[in-house]
């Protein structure tokens, strides 16, 4: 499914004012494709990737104009219910941290077999075989033994790996990746760069990547979006981007980044 973000305007009420964080924002990301998405910190980046399935708290946060479809439907006017059923089924997440976005006192088999239990992808010891199953896909050796870990027994790249197991355990459309290397050494983040472009290539899915990093979208992304003061101000095929930027922004931040040499077989 494709999804097509049109005239996107998200706002926050911080101490009696209105804060824009997401400026009039049109993006679209066609089914089996991977779009980057970059900017500095306070870019309205991660706002962006919040809004689409509405996890932005409300209030403080306010979607005041625009339409998110996906597969045709407007997710900005689904019922709670139904809202329920699109995320983490069709649109899954793989968040900033992984020591935050699990739970410490379970066991991450337990967490893993509820998410399959609850978007009824398996049941009982169908879904202890499915988390089993799950967890050696990416990459985590001795899957059995690995289902009675706890979080602080792990890893920053084996929890990124679990995160991932959960965000395709629904076999979901579109995965949205924000900053999926964050806190990772440089052979960590190469191993998370591969195992995504696997699964990607594997499952077909739609891709976002959320990044500060133009190095990371470059080598998973075929386009790229670059978000400034929350306006996307330049799309297109990344490898055109980082050889010809158009807007001053984007040529101001591929400057600051690491020199970049652009490889067209980093996206084969």
């Amino acid at each position: 499914m494709s999804l097509d973000v049109r005239h996107l305007t998200v706002e926050f009420a911080l101490r009696r004012q209105q804060v824009c964080a997401v400026r009039d924002v049109s993006l679209t990301i066609a089914e089996g494709e991977v779009m980057g998405l970059v900017g500095e910190s306070g870019s309205g980046k991660t706002t962006l990737g919040l809004a689409v399935t509405r996890l932005l708290p409300q209030p403080p946060a306010r979607i005041r104009t625009g339409q998110v479809l996906f597969g045709g439907r407007d997710l900005l006017g689904l019922t709670p219910h139904e809202l329920c059923g699109v995320r983490g089924g069709q649109i899954a997440y793989v968040f900033q941290e992984p020591s935050t976005s699990l739970n410490p006192v379970m066991t991450i088999g337990r967490q893993l077999m509820e998410m399959l239990e609850l978007h009824k992808v398996a049941q009982g010891a169908a879904a202890r075989r499915r988390t089993v199953d799950l967890l050696a896909h990416v990459g985590i050796p001795a899957p059995e033994e690995r289902l009675h870990s706890y979080p602080h027994e792990l890893s920053g790249g084996m929890k990124q790996r679990v995160m991932i197991a959960m965000a395709i355990a629904s076999r979901p459309k579109l995965l949205i990746a924000d900053e999926p290397t964050t806190a990772l050494d440089v052979t960590l983040e190469r191993q998370i760069i591969i195992l995504l472009k696997r699964l990607q290539r594997e499952l077909g899915l739609s891709l976002l990547v959320i990044s500060h990093s133009i190095l990371l979208v470059q080598q998973l992304a075929n386009r790229m979006a670059v978000m400034w003061q929350g306006m996307v101000v330049e799309v297109g095929d990344t490898e055109e981007v980082l050889n010809h930027p158009r807007h001053e922004y984007t040529k101001r931040l591929l400057a600051a980044q690491p020199r970049i040499t652009v490889l067209g077989a980093m996206h084969g």
